[in-house]
C-alpha cells in the first residue's frame, strides 16, 4: 500500500521538483518505508511506499526494460501470479516478484484493456513516453483513491489525497457549493466531485487517458460495470460456491511478506473471513477488536471467535469525545466526512498497526449480499407501493405523513413518519429518503441564502434517480445493493477504511469485496440474501458450520458509540464550536439555525445529533482550512524574506 502523486503538462516544459517533493511528503503516512521520484519533460511522479510484497524489488516509480514505460501505483494486484505466464508466453521478461510490474507489461501488451483484467485494489499512474500518453486509473470499486485537478497554466496535477494537493498554489480550492450539499444530504461527497470546485476524484473502474499531442481534457471513461442478470441457482449449489469464492478471495490476501492479521468486530462478515483465514495459515492469526464500554460493547462475541480459531487476539477499549474528534476529520479525509464510525476504525487500525502491516477486513458483506436493515425495509416498502395506486399514496399517504408527528424519542412502532412518507413517494425517491442524512426542507434552513443561490437546481438524489432508472425492471433488493455498490461503498465505506487504515500505515485488504465475489453474490437471486426478514441469508447459511449460532443471528449494530446523550452534555461546548470563527465567516450557514439546533437537542426533545455531528465535521474541515492558509502565508513570507 502507498502513495502517489504527480505532475502533467501537455507541453514539454520542466516540471517542479520541489512541488513534486512536496507533494509526495504530504503522503508520508501512507508510505514510510521510503520514497522515489522521476523527472523528465512535462512529467513527474512521485511515491511513497509502505513495503508489503517483493520488499527487496518492489521500488517505485518503476521501469519497463527499455525505460521507455514508467509507473507508480498504490494497492494490490491479487491475481498478478495468474496473468504472469501469460504475459511470460507472449515475449514479456520479468525482472521482480513485484505485482506493480504486472502492470507495466500488462499495459504494453493490452493497452487501457488490461484494467479490466486485473484483480485487485489499485491506483495507477503510468507514463509512457513512446505513445505521449499518461494513464490514470482506479480500480473496480473504489478501494484507492485517485484526486486530480487542472492549473491555470493546464497543466494536471493528481494525488492519492486531498493534503498532496494542498502544497499545489494555484489549484483552486473554493469550495463547491453542489458538495456541500450532498455533504449535508448523505454524510460524504460522491465521485466525481470533491469539496473543491478546482479538484475532482476519478471514479470507480474509470481511467483517464492524456495525450500530449492534443493537450485535451479528457473525461474519465467507465472499463467496467456490474452486470443484472440474476443467476439461476438453488441454496446447496449457492453455500458451496459461496464457500469457495470466499476461500479464493481470502487465500489469495493472504499473501505478504510482513506480519499479517485480520480485524474481528463479533459480526458475521469479520468473523467469517477470520474463520476461513485461521484455518489456512499454518501459524495462529493475529486479530483486532475494539470495544465500547456498555450494551453496545462487541469484545465479548470478537471473543468467541478468537477462542474457537486459537488467534493471537488483542483487545482494547475506548472512550470517544466527538466533539474533539470532528477536529480531526479534515486532517484524515482532506474534506469533510460524516461517517463517525470512522474514529474508531482508526483506532482499530492503531491497534492493529502495533503488531502487523496487513489485515483483512469484512467489509463488503452487506452491500454484496443484502445484509443493511434499509433493504428489508425497502423491499416491503416497493411491495406496498405496487398493492396502493400512485394517486392513492400521493394523495393519502403523502398527507398523513405530513400531519404525522415527529417522534423522535417515541418507541420504533410508534415512529412512522419516515415510513409514510417513504411508501408514498415512487421507489427510487423512497430508497433516497432511507440513505439520507438531513432533508430538503431542513438543509434549506440549515444553508445561507448565498449558498442555496449558488446550488443552481443541485438534486443529491438524482444519482439514485438515475442509477435506479439504468434497470427499472430488476428486483427492488437488487436496485438498493445497485445503488449502494455505486454510491455509499466507494463513497463512504472504502474512503473511511483507506484513510484510516493509511493514517497509520496499515494495509486493509476486503476478501468479501473480491471483483469475482461482488459479480457473483450481487447475481444471487434475492431469495437467497433476503428471506424471512432477515438479510445475508446464504451467508450465514454458509458459515454456520464455522461461526458460532450467537453470532450469526444476532442484531447487527453500528461500529460507533451513540452520539446523542453526548451532545446533550456537551451542548456548551458544541454550540462554542459551531458559533465560533470558522463558521460564521464562512457565510455559509445561517446563525439562527445553528443556535436552535443545539438548543432543541439540548431540551431532549428532538435527536438532531446527526446533523449536529455534520455541522461539527464541517467545522473542523473550515478550521483546517483556515490553518492552511496561514501556513502557506507564513511560508511565502519566509520566502520572501530569504
Amino acid at each position: 500500500m502507498c502513495g502517489l502523486a504527480g505532475i502533467f503538462h501537455a507541453a514539454k516544459s520542466e516540471v517542479d521538483a520541489g512541488l513534486l517533493r512536496r507533494m509526495t511528503t504530504a503522503l508520508s503516512h501512507r508510505g514510510p518505508d521510503g520514497d522515489g521520484f522521476h523527472t523528465e519533460p512535462g512529467i513527474g511522479l512521485g511515491h511513497r511506499r509502505l513495503a508489503v510484497i517483493d520488499i527487496a524489488g518492489g521500488h517505485q516509480p518503476m521501469f519497463n526494460e527499455d525505460g521507455a514505460v514508467v509507473v507508480v501505483f498504490n494497492g494490490e494486484i491479487y491475481n498478478h501470479a495468474d496473468l504472469r505466464p501469460e504475459l511470460e508466453a507472449a515475449g514479456h521478461v520479468f525482472q521482480s516478484r513485484s505485482d506493480t510490474e504486472i502492470i507495466l507489461h500488462a499495459w504494453e501488451e493490452w493497452g487501457v484493456a488490461c484494467l479490466a483484467r486485473f484483480s485487485g485494489m489499485f491506483a495507477i499512474a503510468l507514463w509512457d513516453r513512446r505513445r505521449g500518453q499518461l494513464l490514470l486509473a482506479r480500480d473496480h470499486l473504489g478501494k484507492k483513491p485517485l484526486y486530480y485537478g487542472y492549473r491555470p497554466d493546464g497543466g494536471l496535477v493528481f494525488a492519492s489525497e486531498l493534503v498532496a494537493l494542498a502544497a499545489v498554489p494555484d489549484l483552486s480550492r473554493r469550495i463547491d457549493a453542489a458538495a456541500v450539499d450532498d455533504f449535508f444530504a448523505l454524510g460524504y461527497i460522491p465521485d466525481p466531485a470533491s469539496i473543491f470546485e478546482g479538484i475532482r476524484k476519478l471514479p470507480a473502474a474509470h481511467y483517464l487517458l492524456l495525450d500530449r499531442t492534443d493537450g485535451a481534457r479528457p473525461a474519465p471513461r467507465r472499463y467496467w460495470s456490474l452486470g443484472r442478470e440474476t443467476l439461476a441457482i438453488g441454496a446447496p449449489e449457492a453455500e458451496a460456491a459461496l464457500l469457495g469464492h470466499l476461500d479464493r478471495a481470502v487465500a489469495t490476501r493472504l499473501v505478504a511478506d510482513v506480519p499479517l492479521g485480520a480485524f474481528l468486530s463479533g459480526g458475521i462478515d469479520s468473523s467469517g473471513v477470520v474463520a476461513r483465514a485461521a484455518m489456512m495459515r499454518p501459524t495462529p492469526l493475529d486479530t483486532f477488536t475494539i470495544g465500547f464500554p456498555g450494551a453496545d460493547d462487541e469484545r465479548p462475541f470478537a471473543a468467541l471467535m478468537a477462542e474457537r480459531y486459537h488467534t493471537n487476539h488483542h483487545t482494547d477499549a475506548t472512550e470517544i469525545d466527538y466533539i474533539a474528534a470532528a477536529r480531526d476529520q479534515a486532517r484524515m479525509f482532506g474534506e469533510p466526512f460524516g461517517d463517525h464510525s470512522s474514529v474508531p476504525t482508526r483506532d482499530v487500525c492503531a491497534l492493529a498497526r502495533r503488531h502487523v502491516t496487513v489485515a483483512l477486513s469484512g467489509d463488503g458483506g452487506d452491500e454484496v449480499l443484502g445484509g443493511y436493515r434499509r433493504y428489508r425495509f425497502h423491499v416491503l416498502a416497493e411491495a406496498v407501493r405496487r398493492l396502493l395506486p400512485a394517486p392513492l399514496r400521493r394523495h393519502a399517504l403523502a398527507p398523513l405523513a405530513r400531519a404525522y408527528p415527529k417522534l423522535d424519542r417515541a418507541p420504533r412502532w410508534l415512529r412512522a413518519k419516515h415510513t409514510l412518507t417513504e411508501i408514498s413517494l415512487d421507489s427510487a425517491l423512497g430508497y433516497y429518503r432511507t440513505v439520507t442524512k438531513t432533508q430538503a426542507a431542513q438543509r434549506r434552513a440549515l444553508l445561507s441564502p448565498g449558498l442555496r443561490a449558488r446550488l443552481d437546481g443541485h438534486d443529491p438524489g438524482a444519482r439514485i434517480l438515475a442509477l435506479m432508472a439504468e434497470d427499472e425492471d430488476a428486483a427492488p433488493l437488487a436496485q438498493a445493493q445497485y445503488v449502494d455498490i455505486n454510491t455509499y461503498l466507494p463513497g463512504d465505506i472504502l474512503v473511511k477504511v483507506d484513510r484510516a487504515s493509511m493514517a497509520v500505515s496499515l494495509e486493509a485488504r476486503a476478501p468479501l469485496l473480491d471483483r469475482a465475489f461482488v459479480e457473483w453474490g450481487f447475481a444471487l437471486p434475492p431469495a437467497l440474501k433476503l428471506r424471512r426478514g432477515s438479510g445475508k441469508d446464504i451467508l450465514k447459511r454458509t458459515l454456520a458450520p464455522y461461526v458460532p449460532g450467537e453470532i450469526l443471528y444476532r442484531r447487527k449494530q453500528g461500529f460507533a458509540m451513540p452520539l446523542a446523550a453526548q451532545f446533550r452534555a456537551g451542548a456548551p461546548r458544541l454550540h462554542a464550536r459551531l458559533m465560533g470563527e470558522a463558521m460564521l465567516d464562512s457565510g455559509l450557514f445561517q446563525p439562527e439555525a445553528l443556535t436552535r439546533l443545539v438548543r432543541e437537542h439540548e431540551s431532549g426533545r428532538f435527536d438532531h445529533s446527526t446533523v449536529l455531528w455534520l455541522l461539527l465535521v464541517f467545522e473542523g474541515f473550515l478550521a483546517h482550512e483556515a490553518g492552511l492558509a496561514d501556513n502557506a502565508a507564513t511560508s511565502l513570507a519566509a520566502e520572501g524574506r530569504g
